[in-house]
């Protein structure tokens, strides 16, 4: 009885883990920050605010469309202009050294993500902030803070003489990024584009914060995917199974990670995050109706790893294709999406390692937390498509 009932306290205490957090329709956005600085002292420094940074919880806010922003009245777009200008002064800090803080005028205009116009088949537009200004003699470095609210990370990236500065960073609210060199960069003759040479530590640094920001997309923000990797953990308890299916699913998720990122796959989001959902319900439910391990759930687990990479791509996004550290972010950012994966299974097998009586196990928390995992995904799929 004793050990009926401590297996019975895990039990719920896994399922707890399951669903203490609240449901989430999409990814928070990131802000990307961008310097450009040229020889002869002229610069521009873009800021990418999505417009659901305006909503209480961006979580579940939809996205801003093409179609909204076609029936935004113009007074309507010119409040979401002011509140992306309020946005971008109170969540970022911006300072040029020895001057120190400085006010960027941004002009904000509604563009697609990738800073372009707008087209009728885009999943999603942002207000791009463009400040056009001149780095003067003395100026000898360029340093982005974050204040961010709501969760909200600050994405900087550099160019100098159209030579992507190799090192990027992810910064969480309260941190400061590193110093851009411009030291001269007034007083020079404009140089010509040439590949960027990053040193050692640039690349580090890179790798550091997107590895970071892997880990985070997954533990606490990526609910979705911690609910999937749950649902391969309760089929069996027996570890070669999960060993095979955790290695399917990197593997898959890696392949459209890295193909997506390079931009020689592209899905929209309005398909993979439906199908992710689906992907939940679907795992879920073969482990309350078809409990067995087998080369057919070793290949549905790899077929929606590849969805579950774009879904990673997709938080990744075009952060680092302007830099160029491209490969050392999709190393790092990877790495941490793998260390998030590995955390919660950590976490799951804590709870429920000492569940050896296998009708306990299955009845009191494969079955239970399968259901809610389904009925969760379920939901999921239904907001998506709708939303």
């Amino acid at each position: 009885m004793p050990r009926t009932s401590q297996a019975l306290k895990n039990a719920f205490s896994a399922i707890f883990l399951c669903f203490g957090a609240v449901l989430s329709a999409h990814p928070i956005p990131d802000v990307p920050v961008r310097g450009s600085f040229l020889s002869g002292g002229d610069a521009e420094i873009t800021i990418e605010v999505d417009p659901r940074c305006f909503e209480a919880d961006p979580d579940k806010a939809p996205y801003f469309t093409p179609r909204s922003l076609a029936l935004a009245s113009p007074a309507k777009q010119e409040e979401l202009r002011r509140l992306a200008a309020e946005f971008a002064s109170r969540n970022v800090e911006y300072r040029l050294e020895p001057i120190g803080r400085v006010s960027p005028e941004f002009t904000f205009a509604f563009t697609a993500p990738d800073g372009l116009a707008v087209r009728p088949n885009d999943e999603a537009v942002v207000l791009t902030g463009t400040w056009r200004t001149k780095v003067t003699a003395g100026v000898s470095g360029w340093q982005v803070r974050s204040k961010a609210e709501k969760g909200l990370s600050v994405v900087v990236s550099n160019t100098v003489d159209f030579i992507p500065h190799p090192r990027v960073a992810v910064l969480f609210p309260g941190e400061d990024g590193f110093v851009l060199d411009l030291a001269g960069v007034a007083s020079r003759e404009p140089a010509k584009p040439r590949p960027a040479v990053g040193k050692v530590e640039d690349g580090l640094s890179t790798f550091g914060s997107f590895f970071r920001q892997g880990f985070v997309h997954v533990v606490p923000k990526g609910l979705d995917h911690i609910l999937f990797v749950l649902g391969i953990f309760l089929l069996t308890a027996a570890w070669r199974p999960l060993l095979y299916q955790v290695t399917a699913f990197t593997l898959a998720h890696t392949v459209t990670l890295g193909l997506a990122t390079f931009g020689l796959v592209s899905v929209p989001a309005s398909v993979v995050e439906p199908v992710i959902a689906a992907s939940i319900v679907f795992v879920a439910l073969e482990n309350v109706f078809h409990p067995v391990y087998s080369l057919r759930r070793l290949a549905t687990v790899f077929v929606f790893g590849l969805i579950h990479g774009l879904g990673f791509a997709g938080a990744l996004g075009d952060i680092a294709s302007a830099t160029g550290s491209l490969g050392v972010a999709l190393v790092g950012f990877n790495f941490g999406v793998e260390a998030g994966q590995l955390a919660v299974i950590a976490v799951a097998w804590a709870l429920t390692f000492r569940l050896t009586d296998e009708w306990v196990r299955r009845w009191f928390v494969v079955v239970p937390a399968s259901v809610l995992i389904a009925l969760t995904g379920l939901y999921w799929a239904f907001e998506r498509i709708l939303s």
